[in-house]
């Protein structure tokens, strides 16, 4: 019999993540993108045909959310199509306190599935597909949960097997101290030897497929979470039977994270980082670090200023990457002459131009100096 499955890969939802750099709107408008990638995974399922959906775990930020939460998440599940099955992941373990062992998941829709210990499980509607997972427990294992796993299976000759696992592989994150790292060739040897025919894998939130065998895949996160990942906003279509098995990559969020670096030498090096600022797109979904090299003068750097501030209020966040900027302010005679000081002002100008060089704290003074200055003599309009 040649048996054959169409399902979504999916993984670290993290339901309840909040990010302290958004703004209390751009928060609760962050939390809301996570829910409706839930729905969003709905159509793509619909429209793909595809029989049922995995989540490698991390389905939620932690075992301590909000009941309202949990129900808001709970709601957007029972709206889905087609079978979805939720592995317990590292931040939300099947402990004593675990969301998925509360009465509303326990009395949840029968078409969702939690993972709870190694049995296959059959996929419902099909008598020939089978999901296995690898639950986590604690928030510290002692032993490769997916080696455990698949050295307690037999190939199987009446079903496609679909393995589900959370974790680093070991070839990605080496490290002989963190006993949970998966081993990639036991996993391989269980996909050559037909225990498992796909393994799919959360924990990495970018696309990624490891092994030569094209059968075992991080998913990435549906919803971008930080400024490391490389291909997040994503899940995976994966077309599968023992013969062949093929992945195809779909979009599900419209989250950014961007970590930018500029070099500023003047007014022209200003407004290409401002021309580059306003042509990206989805602002209120986009959270921007910029990191600043470069020499500029006073007038330059309150234009600057005057930039971020305008353009905080379009972004979900926007900030200075402070590790990665070293941005020099050298106060011109043009600078000086564009306010016509007098007397003590104008004293008080020379002392902390003296002291900027060597102190931080008197370049700040010197920047808010002339930029209060500014606005009293009109040359800076805010």
């Amino acid at each position: 019999m040649h048996r054959t499955a169409r399902f979504i890969h999916s993984s670290d939802w993290q339901l309840g993540m909040t990010r302290a750099f958004f703004t209390e709107e751009a928060a609760a408008r962050f939390s809301q993108s996570r829910i409706d990638a839930i729905e969003q995974l709905g159509v793509l399922a619909t429209s793909h045909s595809a029989d049922f959906i995995v989540v490698a775990g991390d389905v939620f930020e932690s075992n301590q959310l909000s009941r309202t939460t949990v129900l808001r998440a709970l709601e957007a599940l029972k709206s889905l199509p087609v079978p979805v099955f939720l592995l317990p992941g590292n931040h939300d373990p099947l402990d004593g306190s675990s969301i998925f062992l509360t009465p509303e998941f326990l009395s949840a829709a029968p078409h969702i599935v939690v993972l709870k210990d190694d049995e296959p499980v059959p996929v419902p509607g099909l008598s020939d597909v089978e999901v296995v997972g690898a639950p986590w427990r604690t928030k510290h294992p002692s032993t490769d949960l997916c080696a455990r796993l698949l050295s307690r299976l037999e190939p199987s000759d009446t079903a496609l097997r679909v393995g589900v696992a959370h974790g680093q592989v070991n070839t990605l994150s080496p490290d002989a101290t963190r006993p949970e790292i998966i081993s990639l060739s036991a996993a391989e040897a269980a996909v050559q030897d037909g225990r498992i025919h796909y393994l799919a894998l959360g924990d990495r939130h970018s696309v990624t497929s490891v092994g030569s065998s094209g059968r075992i895949w991080y998913s990435g996160a549906p919803v971008a979470t930080a400024f490391d990942e490389v291909d997040p906003n994503k899940a995976l279509l994966v077309d599968l039977s023992e013969a062949e098995c093929k992945v195809d990559v779909l979009n599900v969020g419209d989250w950014h994270f961007i970590a930018e670096h500029r070099h500023l030498n003047g007014a022209e090096d200003l407004k290409l980082l401002a021309e580059w600022m306003s042509s990206l797109r989805a602002k209120d979904r986009t959270a921007l670090k910029i990191g600043l090299t470069g020499t500029i003068s006073l007038h330059c750097a309150a234009e600057l200023d005057q930039l971020f501030d305008t353009q905080a209020e379009l972004f979900a966040s926007l900030s200075r990457r402070e590790r990665t900027s070293s941005l020099t302010i050298v106060p011109d005679e043009l600078d000086e002459d564009s306010l016509a000081l007098t007397g003590y002002a104008l004293e008080a100008w020379r002392d902390l131009q003296r002291a900027a060089h060597s102190d931080p704290v008197a370049e700040d003074a010197l920047r808010l100096f002339y930029r209060l200055s500014g606005q009293q003599s009109g040359v800076i309009r805010r």
